[in-house]
């Protein structure tokens, strides 16, 4: 039997749920769910407070169409009392072209049960570098000649 603290459950389904249901005017419920300090780090941003981490997802409302978040899964680490692990795909549209990227996030929970930091995993180069015209065909190249056959 699990003896962890049952409200980092209830704050992992709040916080899944806060990302599934995330729009424009929705940015700040994250400040019900996390600490103040919190740190948030994905392939471009590394930022500590929650007015950065707000200023992320607002730039993501401003600069993407119809952005949303899918939790595929998410479980609790065997060895950090305090670290879970969320699977999702993030869907929206750039300049009339679709995306689809998937990753995993690792949520680190405070004493208090509030997510303390956010680290987002996922393949950049797969999912946005490549599709940059000059750069992509370079990096295609390059995973060509390190593929094993």
């Amino acid at each position: 039997m699990d003896d962890r603290d049952p409200r980092l459950y209830r704050t992992l389904l709040d916080y899944i749920d806060y990302f599934e249901k995330l729009n424009a005017r929705s940015i700040r419920l994250i400040e019900k769910l996390a600490e103040p300090g919190m740190r948030f780090k994905d392939p471009f941003n590394d930022v500590v407070g929650l007015d950065a981490v707000e200023e992320i997802f607002e730039h993501m409302f401003q600069n993407l169409e119809f952005p949303k978040f899918k939790v595929r899964d998410y479980s609790f680490s065997e060895r950090e009392e305090r670290v879970a692990y969320i699977r999702w795909n993030f869907s929206c549209k750039r300049k009339g072209r679709p995306y689809v990227i998937e990753g995993v996030s690792e949520i680190l929970f405070s004493k208090d049960a509030k997510v303390m930091s956010h680290v987002d995993y996922w393949d950049s180069g797969e999912y946005f570098y490549e599709h940059i015209p000059l750069l992509g065909a370079a990096i295609r190249f390059v995973k060509s000649k390190l593929k094993i056959e």
